[in-house]
């Protein structure tokens, strides 16, 4: 144990962020930079070592979390950095993007507040980076075998990353114009700044990955031709296919999906646009879903200039304690405030929209929506409770339903779906096309980034082992895994 006592004298301190006046102001990311590093080796010392470290369970990839809290404790960043990329090719998008549950599993978390896991991880690779410690990792030999990867999101990056120290030849197709899937173009600057991505990208350049993008896998080449070009193929798509509102009003403009507003933000980040297409600036703008992509679209909107920011959500309010059905060690379903949330705006539970109205000209102005109560397994509306607020932007962000794979990938490679409509696998990610796998949210459906980065993982040791017979990757998952969450 780091420190016998620090569970216990020390009480759970977070990475501070920068003043919400300041930081809407620009898109940088909103904690204070390097805040960590003066509290943070006493925040590791908070971890008790325990005999059976349930965050290890919590964790899809198995993060050996109590080992490189200790070394950070004890001021070795390089050993901590070590076994941290033992079990996680990308923490610096997990230490910023995943929500934690290894945290919700931690010990400590029983009747204290539990160790900022996600904070310390964070630090150890940020340390790794300006130290000089994330080096290309080329393999001694090459196999001489082919692999192609669909999609450059976390999975497709993981199976990528792994299959090339491996030794194969990888390329990854990713229909977009630069690599990183949803991590480019649906997560906002503020919440990861995508130098994170370009410098990991030029890494596995560096170790022999091979990228094309604005290549439209299932347009401009075929599955088929996938086949006959490489001696295997991970389908690594993510969910994208947005679930849509059909509701009176619904084709009026200024009512987008979520997933066509925040890349065109993040397109002005990239220098595409001087500003963006879709805008909220000087807008009354409502997001449709609470959510993680929800907050997203509320911090957009408030760095554009909204006038106002109202989101809606058809569940109730979460309470501030952990549910007496959700136990330890499982992931909560508790009310959070984010960054987003932080910097102005509206919440409005149990409401649902029941239509939008416009202008003559077609725009949408109001939204009209109804208080709802669950009874008896649906949604039930409250009479009375009708009434309109103010719209001329909304953005629908209601999850996902699947990938969109589906529209002539899925025919031409012939692999089977499974009753959710995600591409079927076995225990090994492999389809029941020979030498076709898959990984990440088109076998998963939408799912954390954790997940994403533990599938890739596990699907590189199935396609190495397919490949050469065996292998030494390791591999964290199963696809039938669960995690410890309702």
């Amino acid at each position: 144990m780091a420190d016998p006592k620090g569970f216990l004298t020390t009480p759970k301190q977070l990475a501070e962020r920068r003043p919400v006046d300041v930081r809407i102001r620009d898109w940088n990311e909103v904690y204070v930079e390097r805040s960590l590093l003066p509290i943070i080796t006493k925040q590791a010392g908070r971890c008790m070592d325990c005999g059976i470290p349930f965050c290890h369970n919590g964790c899809p990839l198995g993060n050996l979390i109590p080992e490189w809290n200790d070394l950070a404790y004890r001021d070795d960043w390089s050993g901590a950095i070590e076994r941290l990329h033992a079990t996680n090719n990308f923490p610096e998008f997990t230490g910023r993007l995943c929500p934690a549950p290894c945290e919700s599993a931690c010990v400590l978390g029983i009747n204290q507040d539990a160790v900022t896991i996600k904070n310390v991880e964070v630090t150890i690779i940020d340390k790794a980076w300006d130290r000089g410690g994330v080096t290309p990792q080329v393999p001694e030999r090459l196999s001489g075998k082919t692999v192609a990867v669909v999609g450059s999101g976390p999975a497709g990056l993981a199976v990528a990353q792994q299959l090339t120290r491996a030794g194969h030849t990888v390329v990854v197709y990713e229909r977009a114009d630069r690599i990183g899937g949803l991590l480019r173009y649906g997560i906002p600057e503020f919440k990861m700044e995508k130098r994170h991505i370009n410098r990991r990208v030029e890494q596995m350049r560096a170790e022999g990955t091979r990228f094309r993008t604005g290549v439209h896998v299932g347009e401009d080449i075929t599955g088929q031709q996938l086949r006959e070009r490489f001696d295997a193929v991970v389908v690594a798509a993510g969910a994208t296919t947005a679930r849509d509102l059909p509701v009176p009003g619904r084709e009026l403009k200024g009512v987008h999906q979520a997933m066509e507003y925040l890349p065109l933000a993040n397109k002005v980040q990239e220098g595409d646009f001087v500003e963006p297409p879709i805008s909220a600036k000087g807008k009354h703008v409502v997001v449709i879903g609470g959510g993680d992509t929800g907050a997203d679209c509320v911090g957009t909107a408030h760095r554009q200039g909204a006038a106002s920011v109202t989101q809606l959500e058809i569940m109730p309010r979460p309470g501030e304690e952990r549910p007496a059905g959700q136990p330890w060690p499982t992931m909560p379903m508790t009310y959070k405030v984010t960054s987003a949330h932080e910097e102005g705006g509206e919440r409005i539970y149990s409401v649902s929209t029941t239509h939008f109205s416009g202008d003559e000209e077609g725009n949408v102005q109001e939204l009209h929506l109804v208080e709802v109560e669950f009874k008896d397994g649906k949604f039930e509306q409250v009479p009375g409770s009708e009434r309109a607020i103010p719209a001329q932007l909304v953005t629908l962000a209601m999850g996902f339903t699947g990938t969109d794979v589906r529209n002539g990938l899925v025919e031409q490679l012939g692999v089977d779906l499974d009753a959710r409509g995600n591409v079927s696998r076995d225990a090994k990610f492999a389809t029941n096309v020979d030498g076709v796998y898959v990984c990440g949210d088109a076998g998963r459906g939408q799912s954390l980034i954790v997940w994403a980065i533990a599938e890739g993982r596990s699907a590189a040791a199935a396609v190495d082992t397919y490949l050469g017979g065996k292998t030494p990757l390791p591999a964290p998952i199963r696809p039938t895994d669960r995690p410890l969450a309702v």
